[in-house]
Order: structure tokens, then C-alpha cells, then sequence
């Protein structure tokens, strides 16, 4: 990317789409994390680009090995964050719906690994960990974890993906740090809404028993499974919107490659998302934007 158009992209961070200032951050994130992966970002890519959007892409170790080359060329780029989505996609803490956490030797491999394959291939530092699948607590009380992602030097986590009792959808929860658990200069920087793949049930799991009743966000839960690329973007919608009413510091969506793919393969869904957290004001980042901006206002 050249100067100007450098230029360009720092302008929109600094300014909603009517020109003035916005309050709560857009990150567009994805997990990238399967062989699947590599063929859905070169299409989110271009639509990046093509739109001057940010983004934070969080990789599995084991997913980039396989194809670094290909990743560095499409993710070395001003507009993108590359940041970790742990070694193998292992569990790190218990989650009710997806496992058992994995053995403390596979769990410093998980946090540590990834992190220094990243900035082997990108030549830069990755600051961020976003844990296999999230957890409703973040990483409150994970002593054991807390203490290799600060021996591995991140700046923050992105680890608190899913709603109370581990429900559908992840509310719309501001930065914390972990001052309470010893570590106060990490950051959690939470995700937004529906794990979208679930949204689709690209997870083959069918009807389950995911939202939480009475639900404190129930206009963002769909009747039944989207089936287009507007009923997604319908769905979205509702986190920009409530967050910017809420002047939330930041909104971000999970999404995952893979689904995305498979569910819009000519990615109408950005398109429309995109679109409108301009519209109504948003300012696009990256994770590690906020993360600064979170640093600087705790200093």
C-alpha cells in the first residue's frame, strides 16, 4: 500500500462517514483456523482492500505453517493485524459446550508456538491471543494461562466469546484488564454476537440448546438459522447499532473463514456489514489499535 492511500485508511480510522468524530471502534476479526481458511481470505482480502477496511486476522500456528508463504504475501499489508488463534486450536480453559482443557505442556505449545511462528513469517510483533473457541469468563481465574500469555508477551487477549452459562449471543462487553488475577497491563478485548458459523449451522449441531433465557439482548436472536447473506447482515446489524448507542469503546463479530466461504462466496455479507458500520458512524481498527488505545488510557 502506498503513502496516500495509507493516508487514506488512517483518515477513516480518525473519522465517521458524515466526517465526524466516532466514539466506538468496528474490528472486523477473523479466526483463521482450518485448511479451508486460505481460499475464503483471499476473497475477505480483496474486499478489504477494496474498501479501505482493517482487520485483525487471528491464525492457528499450525494452519499458517502450512502455508506461510501464501499468508505472508496476502496478510503483509498496513491495513491488517496477524495475530494468534493458538498453536493447534486446542482448549486452553474448559468450555460446557466445546470440551476439556488441554495438558499444561500442550497449553504453554498452544500460547507460546504460535506467537513465534507469527513474527518468524510476518516479521513483526503479535500482540494478541485469541483462544480456541472463547469462554464466558474470559480468562478470570486461568492462573496457569494468565501466566504463560505474560511469559509470551502479548498485549492482550481476546478470550471472552460467548454470553452467560455459556450462551448465545456474547453480549456487547467493554475492555477489561486482569489487574484482579496479577496482571494489569493485559487486556481482554471481548468479542461480539454469534459465533456466525453456529448462526448457519455450518458446526453440524443442529437445534441445541444455546440462548439464554429471559435473554438481556433477545432482538439479537434470530428465529431459525440464517439462510442468505442479508438475514446475517440483519442479524449483525443489531451489535453495531446497540453499541453505538451504548458508546461501547469497540464492536467486533466472530467470524471464521471457513464459514464464511462456504455460507457467501462472493462475501455480500462484508459488503453490506461494512457499509453500514460507516454509515451509522463507527470507526474501523484492529485489535491492536484498541488494545493502544486501552493502554493509553489506563496510563
Amino acid at each position: 500500500m502506498g503513502l496516500a492511500a495509507a493516508a487514506s485508511v488512517s483518515h477513516n480510522r480518525a473519522r465517521a462517514a458524515d466526517g465526524s468524530p466516532s466514539r466506538t471502534l468496528y474490528i472486523a476479526a477473523y479466526d483463521t483456523e482450518s485448511p479451508n481458511c486460505l481460499a475464503a481470505c483471499k476473497k475477505i482480502v480483496a474486499v478489504h482492500k477494496q474498501l479501505e477496511m482493517p482487520a485483525t486476522f487471528f491464525l492457528v500456528g499450525r494452519t499458517l505453517e502450512a502455508n506461510a508463504a501464501e499468508y505472508k504475501m496476502l496478510l503483509s499489508d498496513p491495513l491488517f493485524e496477524v495475530a494468534s488463534h493458538t498453536w493447534s486450536h486446542k482448549l486452553l480453559c474448559d468450555n460446557a459446550m466445546c470440551g476439556k482443557a488441554v495438558s499444561p505442556e500442550e497449553k504453554r505449545d498452544e500460547i507460546l508456538k504460535s506467537k513465534a511462528l507469527i513474527e518468524q513469517v510476518f516479521e513483526r510483533p503479535c500482540v494478541g491471543l485469541r483462544p480456541a473457541v472463547g469462554f464466558d469468563t474470559g480468562l478470570k481465574g486461568a492462573a496457569d494461562v494468565l501466566a504463560l500469555v505474560r511469559e509470551a508477551g502479548y498485549r492482550y487477549v481476546s478470550s471472552l466469546l460467548w454470553g452467560p452459562d455459556c450462551s448465545m449471543p456474547a453480549l456487547i462487553e467493554a475492555p477489561f484488564h486482569y489487574g484482579a488475577d496479577g496482571s494489569p497491563g493485559l487486556w481482554e478485548l471481548p468479542g461480539h454476537g454469534w459465533h456466525e458459523n453456529l448462526l448457519k449451522d455450518n458446526n453440524r449441531w443442529g437445534p441445541k440448546r444455546l440462548t439464554l433465557w429471559p435473554s438481556p439482548m433477545p432482538e439479537g436472536i434470530p428465529t431459525k438459522f440464517v439462510k442468505t447473506p442479508d438475514d446475517e447482515f440483519q442479524v449483525n446489524r443489531v451489535f453495531l447499532e446497540k453499541a453505538r448507542e451504548w458508546g461501547k469503546p469497540h464492536v467486533s463479530l466472530i467470524w471464521h473463514p471457513w464459514s464464511l466461504n462456504a455460507f457467501d462466496p462472493d462475501m455480500k455479507m462484508l459488503e453490506l456489514t461494512f457499509a453500514h458500520a460507516r454509515r451509522i458512524g463507527l470507526t474501523p481498527a484492529t485489535f491492536a489499535d484498541l488494545a493502544k488505545q486501552m493502554a493509553v488510557g489506563q496510563a
